[in-house]
């Protein structure tokens, strides 16, 4: 028996990576395949692309905030049933966490999960030389598989021979297609605004025509057969995804455009713990459903509908009212914004948010935070208590407390050492880090026991 799978890597960011892996996964469906996508690093953009072209949700694999046995099980979930899985890597392919080692990269999880890996190589301005680098990532590391190359940037046909002939020779893989480098068709800005066009469907002309190119200069028969793998060994542990009881409380998800960023697999984990998950949309000035026990608010953009959201005053007494009352919380990053009492965009307009959160956001057009973190709790961190979490941050806000004693919710650790960050109050956990549950699935644990403690109160 046999599976397929297959990661797009890069030589670097920008040589087309998302391009030809979202162009790729519409090709194999236009073949009638059940493609399921993955994205390697924590972010939560691309992914979105790949579950609207492949109608399955796209899933991270990190092998940085989670271990070799977990990323397996997610991989494993996220595939069942589909004939062949699409990894989209990060970065270059062996860019990760730092620069000494292979840890968090693409090519870690190439190897973690025994995969065949097609390189991305940007040959707008060269043709021999396009060999020397194709060389240079076959021989950097011991146990990677990079069985094929995709030449993107290319001018022409004839170019693309140059390459494919230089390449075929000196590197003993094939060259299985390109992409023109004048070709008419760009992805998004994948920042604001882009989650409702993909959710209301506006990008499926885009996708579509991304998918007709790759057909015309890639060899998808290729492809296919260069993605026979063997199959993953089957773990003899508990699946963090198998149901282990009857449910037993709702907890309350915000998600509408300003609030959608979340890993799959902290809902799912949860689902999986007996939680039913429920939706509601602060966009729509839903109050929270009835009889709920807990509620998470995700991230995303509510900078970008910071004057709706103002405006919702329904939905800002609710969870107001719902969290002081002692409702077990957590808010993430655009979720941690939210519940503040302002909002400044770049433009200097003030929105009023939900008010429970001391202090303000102030947005800004460079990035204010960017990176992994290792997350303990402080004191009555419910959420966290002795346990060590990992996840990362990604910003362009800040925050301005109103108070000079601030109950911190985390201690984070990153790249430039330890940081204090977030919010206590009630029994909310507030802060700009998003966790990854399957790093520390205690956090799910932890939180239905505090939603039973406070239920029964």
């Amino acid at each position: 028996m046999t599976e397929r799978r297959m990661v797009i890597a890069g030589t670097g960011s920008g040589v087309g990576k998302t391009t030809l892996s979202i162009g790729i996964m519409s090709a194999l469906k236009k073949r009638g395949l059940e493609v399921q996508g993955f994205k390697c690093g924590p972010d939560f953009i691309d992914p979105s692309y790949h579950t609207a072209v492949t109608n399955r949700l796209s899933r991270n694999l990190d092998s940085w905030m989670l271990t070799k046995e977990s990323l397996l099980d997610v991989f494993t979930h996220g595939s069942k049933n589909a004939d062949i899985s699409i990894i989209e890597g990060v970065m270059g392919f062996f860019d990760g966490k730092g620069p000494e080692t292979n840890e968090g990269t693409t090519a870690e999880i190439s190897m973690i999960t025994k995969s065949p890996v097609l390189l991305v190589v940007d040959c707008s301005s060269m043709a021999r030389s396009a060999a020397a680098i194709v060389k240079g990532f076959q021989l950097f590391s011991d146990g990677t598989n990079i069985v094929g190359v995709i030449a993107n940037g290319v001018g022409s046909e004839s170019h693309f021979q140059l390459v494919k002939t230089a390449i075929e020779q000196e590197c003993g893989i094939p060259v299985i297609g390109y992409l023109k480098h004048e070709i008419d068709i760009e992805i998004p800005e994948r920042h604001l605004g882009l989650l409702p066009s993909i959710e209301k469907g506006d990008l499926d002309p885009l996708l579509n025509t991304l998918g007709d190119l790759v057909l015309e200069t890639v060899d998808i028969d290729k492809l296919l057969e260069l993605s026979v793998a063997a199959p993953l060994a089957e773990s003899k542990g508990l699946s963090l995804f198998d149901r282990k009881g009857e449910t037993s409380l709702r907890i309350a998800v915000a998600k509408d455009a300003a609030f959608n960023f979340y890993y799959p697999e902290n809902l799912e984990i949860m689902e999986a713990n007996g939680v039913e998950i429920v939706y509601f949309s602060p966009l729509e000035n839903d109050v929270l459903p009835d009889h709920v026990d807990g509620l998470y608010l995700g991230g995303g953009f509510p900078e970008e509908f910071a004057n709706l959201l103002d405006s919702n005053h329904k939905t800002k007494q609710s969870l107001k009212t719902n969290i002081e009352n002692g409702l077990p919380t957590l808010a993430e990053c655009g979720g941690f914004m939210y519940l503040t009492e302002s909002i400044e965009t770049t433009e200097k307009k003030k929105h009023e948010m939900v008010g429970i959160i001391p202090g303000e956001i102030k947005m800004q057009s460079t990035l204010a935070a960017l990176g992994y973190r290792e997350i303990s709790g402080h004191q009555n961190n419910f959420l966290l208590r002795n346990h060590i979490a990992r996840g990362h941050e990604f910003h362009y806000s800040t925050y301005l407390s109103a108070e000079e004693d601030v109950p911190y919710a985390y201690e984070t650790k990153g790249m430039r050492g330890k940081n204090r960050e977030g919010y206590l109050a009630y029994n909310l956990v507030a802060g700009f880090t998003y966790i990854h549950f399957a790093s520390c699935p205690a956090i799910v644990g932890n939180w239905i026991e505090k939603c039973i403690e406070t239920r029964r109160m």
